[in-house]
Order: structure tokens, then sequence, then C-alpha cells
């Protein structure tokens, strides 16, 4: 019986029928192997960091100077989480648990995760790059900070360190941005209102505000009504020179918070029309316009990939890419598989754009598009895997796992961390659990890689 790998990894053609010489690693530790909840590898300033949960399931930061050997370990303290048996700093069988990692402008390292519809997790370090003095902080700005989801550090072009998360839950949240002052060593909210706002009714799934080459950050959503993930519906689009002044594709302002009423919609999809927040994604053509890929039904309703783009005349300009005989059916609670996913599109030289794609129906490839119309016009090879063919197969014995990797990349460099789990489970405890898995940390030549560099949450 063939063993799985995890579906991005399928997606991408990546069942291993032998094994070659595996590249050298460095084994940091065995992990929890029972759900897929992704972890965080951080390489920046000479510095490498990772968080992940071991096999008790604690969270446990790692950090080492670049090239060096030794690794500094932590396992910062936790508080009781309220309804819940277990401690902040441990973790259940829920994959939106994700973790993230990043530096702030002293070199201070700030940790967040472990939360669905928790209060806030965060640890922030002392001293530069010294993972021995993480502290856990309760609060950022102490406001709206009991019912936390999807923790995102990023960073302004001028280095400005920010956090977004969703206060409230699945069909009924705001999104909020948060600040950090590196003089003050404290958070302060960017925006006096959420920029997103479910207004009690539903709440927005976003992509990471996409830096463009035309100085805009770019962000992309779609609403949700419940938890059931077949309520996703109104795909929908704004942009922003500072994060703090919002405009639509027309350059017409957006007051705060951007609700459903006021939202620039790219697609009208209504429930149980196709939109799935994980499969969307916004890239650039040639004269630096963005261009969105995501997933709906077609009127067949089957899966498909459609590319928009703001038109001329105001609204958004759709074209189908994909020419699938397919249905992705999905609905329910709980965190899902992929079986569809998109890349963002990029300009060739040529004005052409090309996409990636993965199906677990239709394989793994790129298109090619034409930069004036978006029609499909060529079919090319899949990117590169993130992880390399001796590294894709399965090691454990253990019934149903699957590979999972994340890939981090600095001057030149690239680095993928790889363990194993069991695959998804609606987020629902399982009767048993497999024994941890080993979680290895390679350096690879680097090369072009998939626009899916995590796999996991």
């Amino acid at each position: 019986m063939k063993r799985l790998v995890s579906s991005w990894l399928l997606a991408l053609g990546a069942v291993v029928m032998a094994r070659a010489v595996e590249p050298a690693g460095k084994l940091i530790d065995r992990v929890w192997a029972g759900h897929p909840v992704s972890f965080a590898l951080l390489t920046e300033r000479g510095h490498q960091f990772i968080a992940y949960y071991d096999a008790e399931r604690r969270l446990t930061v790692a950090g080492r100077k670049l090239d060096g050997e030794i690794w500094t370990r932590v396992q910062p303290a936790g508080v009781p989480v309220p309804g819940a048996k277990r401690d902040s700093n441990v973790t259940n069988w829920d994959s939106h648990n994700f973790l993230r990692l990043t530096l702030d402008r002293d070199g201070c390292l700030h940790v967040s995760g472990n939360m669905h519809v928790n209060p806030l997790v965060y640890y922030r370090t002392r001293t530069p790059f010294d993972v021995t003095t993480l502290e856990r902080l309760d609060r950022m700005t102490g406001e709206r900070e009991m019912r936390c989801t999807y923790p995102l550090f990023f960073k302004t072009a001028a280095g400005d360190l920010l956090f977004r998360y969703r206060d409230g839950s699945s069909g009924n949240g705001s999104d909020l941005y948060n600040l950090y002052d590196p003089a003050t060593r404290s958070w302060r909210r960017l925006l006096d209102t959420p920029l997103l706002d479910g207004e009690g009714h539903r709440n927005a799934y976003a992509t990471e505000p996409t830096l463009g080459p035309d100085g805009f950050f770019h962000l992309l959503w779609m609403w949700r009504e419940s938890p059931d993930a077949s309520t996703n519906h109104t795909l929908s689009y704004a942009r922003s020179r500072d994060l703090v002044h919002w405009e639509n594709s027309r350059g017409a302002a957006l007051n705060l918070p951007i609700t459903l009423a006021t939202s620039d919609v790219i697609d009208p999809a209504k429930v149980k029309e196709g939109l799935i927040n994980m499969t969307m994604a916004v890239g650039f053509d040639a004269a630096k316009r963005p261009v969105v890929t995501y997933h709906r039904y077609d009127a067949r309703g089957k899966s498909q990939v459609f590319a928009a783009r703001p038109g001329g005349a105001g609204g958004w300009d759709v074209r189908q890419v994909s020419e699938w005989d397919f249905r992705w059916e999905f609905s329910g609670g709980g965190s899902l598989a992929a079986e569809v996913s998109v890349g963002a599109p990029r300009a060739e030289k040529d004005g052409t754009l090309v996409m990636s794609y993965q199906s677990m129906v239709a394989g793994s490839g790129r298109w090619r598009l034409r930069g004036d119309t978006l029609q499909r016009v060529g079919d090319l090879t899949a990117p590169a895997p993130i992880l390399p063919e001796n590294l894709r197969g399965v090691r454990s014995d253990y019934p149903g796992m699957e590979v999972q990797a994340i890939g981090s990349s600095a001057e030149g460099r690239r680095w993928v961390l790889r363990w194993e789990t069991l695959g998804r489970n609606r987020d629902l405890p399982r009767t048993a659990a497999p024994p941890p898995t080993e979680l290895w940390l390679y350096e690879l030549p680097d090369a072009e890689t998939s626009d899916a560099t995590r796999v996991g949450s």
C-alpha cells in the first residue's frame, strides 16, 4: 500500500518510488505528529530561529547564529486557557494553532500563535537575537484580545512592524491591526477601527497585505456567514499606500471599517458557489496592475480557476482559466485540506503572465496567460517543489502519515524544515496519536520553488 504524503506534495507529483542520497541535515528535535499545524522558520540578519511544538505539544523556540552548530532552545511559560484543559503554551488538535516569528528593528524576536478564538498568546525577547530572554506578554494594546485567531506579523516598506489578527470567530469577526514602537517597546492600534468588519453577522478571510510594484499594499478577501466553509462569498479588494488610508481599485477612498456593503467586489459569488479562503492570490502584470486568481464553481457547478484584473469600465474583468470537469465539494467547519490551490501571477519579460496551480484531481503545473486579455495561451510544467525528491517520501511506519515542510530564504541561501504528521481531522481529537517524529533542518541549493512554500495550516 502506497504511503501518503500531504495533499500539497501530492499535487506537485511528489510520490517517491526510490530513495536517493539525502542532503546533509540537522536533527532539531522530536515533535508532535497527531495533526498538521504549521511551525515557523525565520532566517534574518545572521541568525536563524524555529518555533514548533515538541513531542509533548509544548511551544518551543530554538535559535542559533547562522552557520553555528549550537542551538539554544527554550520553552516559554504559559497560562491556563479559559474553557480549555491546557495552558497557552501547549497546543491541542487544532490546525489553526500555527506559529509566527519576526524580528523588530532592534533584533528582538517576537512570537505568536496557538490561538483559535483564544486570548492573545505573545512573547518577545528582552535582548536582541537571544531566545533565552523570551518573555510572555499577556497583552499588546489590552483591548479586544480575548478571542484571537490568525496572527500575522508583517512589515511596511520602511521596516515598521505590524501585527494583524482576527477578533471574534468564523462567521462573526473583525480584522484588527497593531503597530509596534521600538523606542517604547509597545504596541498601539494602527487604526481606530477594524479594517474589515463583519458587523456581527460575518467575518472576512483576507490575504496578507501585499506590497506591489506600484507602491500600494493590495488586500484580497472574501466574506463568510458562518463556520461552514461553503458560506464563503463576495471576493473583494482594497489597496493602500500607508495601510491607514484605503481605496478601491478605481482610486476612490473607502471609509473604515470596510464592510460587505462598501467592499470593492471582484466576484459577487454567492454562498455555496465555490469561493474558498485558502485558494486565492494576488500578483501583478507588466503594467504593475493587480491580477487576482481564485477558485469558484462555473455555471455547471465544476471547480475552476479564474483570473481577474481591474477593468477600464470601473469594474473587474474576470476570465476563466481552467477547463476542469470535477467539483471540489467542501462544507462544514474545521481545517480543510486544499484540494485546489493557485499561485500569484508573475509577469514575464514578453508581457505574458505565468501562474501555478495544484489540484488533487488535475495534477499540478503552470499556465501562461496573455497580458492584455488574461486568456490562457500555454501550459507549462510545475515549478520545483519545496522539497527535493529524496526528502519527499514518508519515513514513518504509522498509517496515514504525511510530510510537512516550510522554507526560508536569505542572502541567496535556502533552508527547509521537514517533519511528519497525520493529516487533518477537522480539528477534532483522535482516539490515538502516532509516536513523535523527527524535525530536520536542511540547507538546499537555491532554486525556483513552488508558490506554496508552507505545508499545513
